[in-house]
């Protein structure tokens, strides 16, 4: 038989679930812009009802909040992340690719010269030397307008080079920024368990962790799994708390209270000659390389191959020959496999560095390149002990890791190629002139320090960086060489005509199939290419992060129409049950006071 208050504590039941239900509401309300929350509301059940054993069967007793739970739809978690990796990728990219077409393209708004304005202006001072060899001002104007044009590749190195530390610093930002979230997650893991298992759901906490999860994912992939914990004495009843793991790039970053850091060292050589110095390598904390796969994503990722990216031209070969001292190799000969080292020109290693040799690292000190027969011969290190009772003859090398994506090393090879091959065929024909002194003429070209005959390693050492014109040429103007012979009359520019067909002839100056004067066009493709494809997938995976974000939003999304709407409905339900409270007690009062006897 019902108790006498049944119909009091059945309607109380019901102040007190609506009453939760208009405080999730205005909590919801007032989180509206909160970056990260997610929407919120009661679970509500029928109160167990009593068996009244009469011939109406079973009464309700009220309601029961079960608890507050979240609207959330894992689903377009997974594509928000997946979306949000490939986005941090490519706008990354986006934004260093069109810093580096700015650099090769002119810009009039800015007045910047580039490559064609500087190019076409030394080559129209050249052809006013043809007219007025002797003349010494004409002389100065073209001496003057070729050193501009070096300069300009002294500064497009130099550009380069920033962007190369700029993308290396981030990288260490990067992992800073893994690191912190890391440990967030994982002190955030702790308190939502120890809050869950009393049996409550930490809702607050969870979107903390769900907003870092965001974060993470647009420095790399990330997979989250969330595992129940079970009673190990009842395998089918739950504790409350459980197990959280986050991978990143496929290593266990966080799993449930502990997490992984990483952490950034810098290389002691150098793996390119026009690399900056100090470029980090990442690592685990203990020791252990992070390795990324070729197809994933991220910002990280992103700024490796825009600092690191060759497009797969790195030193590749095979060993050779060898010699030994002392029970050590000493040197080793590696005959080039790839097509890119064929041509010292086109060399970009390090003075010193480390050569991969089967499955062992070894240092090398120095090399040397024979044309003839097309190999290099690296002098291995006092410090790199690999034993001479290795048969390393016939083992595949390399130097460097192979990076699909055209970036920093790979325009600054591209860069070092041009000036070594247009500075040494200007050279060669300069130098078979003579000065208005009749004197035989010297180097036109030449690196910081040289001034006498550049042999095949000294253009090696001439980049982009550090090309100039001879210092004797600027202070005189009259030792450049326009005539074969001066004795035939200052006035014969003979010569002018040999060095003039070095802008258009592919014989004398050959790059990539073309001329000289086609060197930016052959560049601008690669880089125009690059920057396009970059531009349209940020754009594309930004669209499709605003629609995920939209998808999401109108799930897990506080809106204030509908919470207005939710509210009345409460209130109206929480009003509802307080006039039947009043109900009950006016039956309560009749019955007590006024039907005793």
């Amino acid at each position: 038989m019902p108790s006498t208050f049944l119909g009091l504590n059945t309607a109380y039941s019901g102040l007190v679930a609506y009453q939760a239900s208009l405080n999730v509401t205005g909590n919801n309300m007032a989180n509206v812009d909160t970056d990260g929350y997610t929407r919120q509301q009661t679970t509500q059940t029928a109160s167990t009802p009593l068996r009244t054993n009469t011939s109406y069967g079973m009464i309700g007793t009220g309601v029961t909040t079960t608890g507050i739970s979240q609207i959330r739809d894992v689903y377009y978690d997974m594509k928000y992340w997946s979306n949000n990796c490939m986005y941090g990728e490519y706008s990354i990219k986006d934004y260093y690719m069109k810093q580096i077409q700015n650099y090769f393209l002119d810009n009039e708004d800015l007045e910047i010269s580039g490559f064609n304005t500087l190019f076409s202006d030394m080559f129209s001072a050249l052809e006013d030397c043809k007219n007025s060899g002797a003349d010494i001002s004409v002389r100065n104007q073209f001496i003057q307008a070729a050193q501009q044009l070096t300069e300009y590749f002294n500064s497009l190195s130099n550009n380069l080079l920033q962007i190369q530390e700029e993308c290396n610093s981030l990288i260490k930002t990067k992992v800073d920024e893994v690191n912190t979230i890391a440990q967030k997650i994982a002190q955030l893991n702790k308190q939502i368990n120890t809050v869950e298992l009393t049996g409550a759901t930490a809702n607050e906490l969870r979107d903390a962790r769900n907003l870092l999860i965001d974060q993470l994912s647009a420095i790399g992939p990330v997979e989250v799994t969330e595992t129940p914990v079970t009673d190990p004495n009842y395998p089918n009843m739950t504790t409350g708390a459980n197990t959280y793991t986050v991978t990143f790039y496929g290593y266990t970053l966080v799993s449930t209270n502990n997490y992984n850091t990483l952490t950034v060292e810098a290389r002691e050589n150098k793996v390119n000659q026009t690399d900056a110095d100090g470029l980090y390598e990442i690592k685990w904390s203990d020791g252990e390389d992070f390795v990324m796969q070729n197809k994933t994503n991220g910002e990280l990722k992103a700024l490796l191959e825009m600092r690191d990216g060759n497009n797969q031209e790195n030193f590749t070969g095979t060993v050779a020959s060898s010699t030994a001292a002392g029970g050590y190799y000493t040197s080793i000969t590696v005959n080039v496999t790839g097509s890119t080292y064929t041509d010292i020109s086109r060399c970009n290693l390090s003075e010193k560095g480390t050569i991969q040799i089967g499955n062992m690292e070894v240092e090398y000190d120095g090399f040397t390149y024979d044309s003839a027969a097309g190999t290099f011969t690296f002098n291995l290190a006092s410090g790199s002990n690999l034993s001479d009772t290795i048969a390393i003859g016939g083992m595949n090398c390399s130097i460097g890791d192979s990076i699909d994506y055209m970036g920093i090393p790979y325009y600054m090879t591209q860069l070092n190629e041009f000036v070594r091959n247009f500075a040494e065929a200007f050279n060669e024909i300069h130098l078979t002139g003579e000065d208005l002194n009749g004197d035989a003429a010297g180097l036109f070209f030449v690196t910081t320090g040289e001034e006498t005959a550049l042999s095949d390693t000294d253009y090696y050492n001439m980049t982009a960086a550090n090309i100039k014109v001879s210092a004797a040429l600027l202070k005189d103007a009259s030792l450049m060489a326009t005539s074969t012979d001066i004795s035939s009359g200052q006035d014969n520019t003979d010569l002018v005509d040999l060095l003039l067909k070095v802008k258009s002839d592919a014989g004398l100056v050959n790059f990539r199939g073309g001329s000289a004067e086609e060197f930016l066009q052959c560049l601008i493709s690669d880089i125009s290419l690059n920057t396009k494809t970059a531009d349209s997938f940020s754009n594309n995976y930004k669209n499709i992060k605003e629609t995920i974000k939209n998808q999401r939003l109108s799930i897990s999304g506080v809106d204030n129409d509908e919470e207005g709407v939710n509210m009345v409905r409460f209130q109206n339900a929480y009003n509802y049950c307080a006039q039947m409270m009043q109900v009950m007690s006016e039956i309560y009062d009749r019955l007590i006071l006024e039907t005793g006897v």
